[in-house]
């Protein structure tokens, strides 16, 4: 019995030995996983300062400030269109034409009535003679005299009456010819040869020479800022450097049922490299608006459907949730109304890796400025 419990005292030993050597093998494992630190590197804006006046930027086309939509003064069925979009017109120029048979006949047929007219005076004019020759021998009564003389006026009367409705049947002849009032270039074609057109109906429209303007529709939010007589830059697309100065002409009295949105003329001034139908905006600043700070939009992200950015403290370099209110958007940039201030570092990229808290490490070649670069200062690099 004593030389078995020998034999198994070793074993033991070196069993509980290795139990202990795992069991200090592993503490320092979980230590070292404990003290292990995660640092990212982030690039981040300075807010350098506030004070940028929210912008207001609106699309629209160049037009002439009268544009004149022609119809026919007459009914008909259109027999000629000697014009085209794009085509010059002075007055007097012929734009189009509808079958005049139906006036001519009209015509015909008013001349025809004052020829009866004035016939018809003839005769009375010899009976009211009559009459009063007689009346002055005593041979005939006041009232055949009286007769004679109410004959010969309504005579007269329809005499006038036929001379008026020839002349009306001749105007609707020369209606029948569509003609332009001023110089100008015709912008759009309505109707064409062999259609049937009422009065008024229009046919031609004709943009007069001289101002143009830029028509843009601005939402019920900003129309405050548009006032007539404020001025404003007008931008062509077509053309990057021609800017212009122009100035508020017209606001519409009210909005669009369905845009909701109001009418703004914006009067040009005369420039013979300005088209009608280029496309132009037209820019402002919001007078009555906050001071805005414009960040990247790749700074911008949201926690809980609330809008934030990540904010570097300087003293623990750590990043911090903050909630903005934003004005708009603009190209690449946001603008922020508030929850930023001067100084302020911000997560510029790589906002999805960023948790409350979390150790970064600043890039000192990556920090820019939202407004302008900034030179780093030693502080700022340590971090």
């Amino acid at each position: 019995m004593s030389s078995t419990g020998a034999f198994n005292r070793p074993f033991i030993a070196r069993f509980v030995g290795l139990i202990a050597l795992g069991a200090v093998l592993s503490g320092c494992s979980e230590e070292k996983v404990e003290t292990k630190e995660i640092v990212r590197p982030v690039k981040v804006v300075e807010i350098t300062g506030r004070g940028e006046a929210r912008r207001l930027d609106y699309a629209g086309a160049v037009r002439a400030r009268i544009e004149m939509n022609l119809g026919f003064r007459v009914t008909g069925k259109i027999t000629e269109r000697p014009v085209n979009i794009g085509d010059r017109v002075k007055p007097g120029d012929l734009l189009a034409r509808i079958d005049p048979t139906d006036y001519q006949l009209a015509v015909k047929s008013a001349e025809a009535n004052l020829f009866a007219a004035e016939k018809q005076v003839q005769t009375t004019s010899l009976t009211k003679e009559r009459a009063e020759q007689l009346f002055n021998r005593s041979f005939s009564s006041k009232a055949e005299l009286d007769q004679a003389n109410l004959l010969y006026d309504q005579a007269v009367s329809s005499r006038d009456a036929a001379a008026s409705a020839l002349s009306q049947a001749k105007n609707q002849v020369a209606y029948t010819d569509l003609k332009s009032d001023q110089s100008g270039i015709v912008t759009a074609i309505n109707a064409d040869i062999g259609q049937v057109v009422g009065t008024g109906t229009p046919v031609v429209t004709v943009a007069v020479d001289g101002e143009k303007e830029i028509e843009v529709a601005v939402p019920e939010l900003d129309i405050a800022e548009f006032k007539p007589g404020n001025p404003v830059k007008a931008h062509f697309w077509s053309k990057d450097m021609l800017i212009l100065d122009g100035h508020v002409r017209e606001v519409s009295g009210s909005a669009d049922r369905q845009s909701r949105t109001f009418s703004v003329r914006i009067s040009l001034p005369n420039d013979p490299r300005v088209l009608l139908g280029m496309t132009a905006s037209v820019e402002t600043v919001a007078a009555s608006s906050e001071p805005l700070t414009s960040i990247p939009l790749s700074a911008l992200a949201q926690v809980d459907g609330k809008d934030i950015v990540w904010v570097v403290d300087r003293g623990t370099s750590t990043v911090h949730a903050r909630p903005v209110r934003l004005a708009d958007f603009a190209g690449d940039k946001v603008r922020v109304v508030e929850g930023l201030q001067p100084g302020d570092l911000v997560v510029a990229a790589g906002t999805q890796f960023m948790a409350e808290a979390l150790k970064v490490k600043l890039l000192a070649a990556e920090q820019q400025s939202a407004t302008a670069p900034r030179v780093l200062s030693d502080a700022q690099r340590s971090l």
